[in-house]
């Protein structure tokens, strides 16, 4: 249990200089940088910086819950996805240059928070802590089935990480956080035997590319290429096609907001042909 307080402790701090900074970032920093640079940076900082565990299964998946509620509340439009900025960039949200500079704050912040990771655990307060110092140079990769079941379950992951998102995308963050809290945590819980459930390019690159067991274009096919599939996959189910290639609707007719009304036949009035001016002739029935 002091090991899990020391845990818990490192990652309140890691949440309270990062909120710090960016305050201080809003008013320092021009509101362009800030969105597209420092932001992003922190939030990689968040996410792999009190990543570890060697608690028990229900400890592992009540904390991932908590640490993604947090990172939902506090997040500030950041998404420490490659994945994510890349659909951002899809739907026309996102210019190339900002999303290219996304992509490089996300890899400098993945760096950033393995060096911080790395030095905490050099202090070795905890015994897992110790465990994993003697680990980190003999690690084993976190892909535990064969190589196309791991790029499906990465995938599948991504898909439904992906849906969810776009679904609720403009509710209010109150119910938005804790829908994809649940999302994330039900995900790694079923699909985290088979590869870590990582469905994040940047985490996964960070936490197990350099693990022995597989060779780099497999770590890249699985990690890189699965998530990147199901994103696709669910923004052309979500919206039918991908506004940045190509605007036609794939899945859904469009459909006009307006209803044209149907008429009534007027008693004594009798539609004819064209008056030859783009309007019909209108004939009076005689009365008897």
């Amino acid at each position: 249990m002091a090991g899990l307080n020391v845990s818990i402790a490192f990652f309140l701090s890691v949440v309270a200089i990062c909120e710090v900074i960016r305050q201080v970032s809003k008013r320092v920093l021009p509101l362009g940088v800030y969105r597209g640079l420092v932001r992003e940076l922190l939030r990689m900082l968040m996410e792999i910086g009190p990543w570890g565990g060697g608690f028990g299964p229900d400890v592992i998946l009540t904390l991932l819950f908590i640490i993604y509620l947090i990172h939902g509340v506090s997040f500030d439009g950041a998404s420490a996805n490659p994945t994510v900025s890349l659909q951002e960039f899809l739907v026309m949200d996102s210019s190339f240059v900002a999303t290219a500079f996304k992509l490089l704050v996300q890899f400098v912040g993945m760096e950033a928070a393995g060096i911080l990771t790395t030095h905490y655990w050099s202090w070795e307060l905890t015994d897992f802590h110790l465990i994993q110092n003697l680990m980190a140079l003999d690690c084993s990769s976190s892909i535990h089935t064969s190589l196309y079941h791991g790029i499906f379950v990465e995938g599948v992951c991504s898909f439904f990480f992906h849906l969810v998102a776009l679904k609720f995308q403009h509710s209010h963050l109150l119910y938005r956080a804790p829908v994809l809290a649940v999302t994330v945590t039900t995900l790694a819980y079923t699909a985290g035997p088979f590869t870590g459930a990582f469905f994040n390019p940047t985490l996964a690159s960070m936490v197990t590319f350099h693990c022995s067991g597989n060779i780099l274009q497999e770590y890249v096919q699985v990690y890189w290429l699965g998530p990147l599939t199901g994103m696709l996959a669910a923004l052309v189910l979500y919206q039918g096609n991908i506004p940045r290639l190509f605007q036609k609707n794939l899945l859904y007719s469009p459909k006009s907001k307006y209803r044209t009304p149907k008429g009534k036949a007027v008693p004594g009035l009798k539609q004819t042909r064209d008056n030859g001016e783009g309007q019909p002739q209108l004939r009076t029935k005689p009365r008897s």
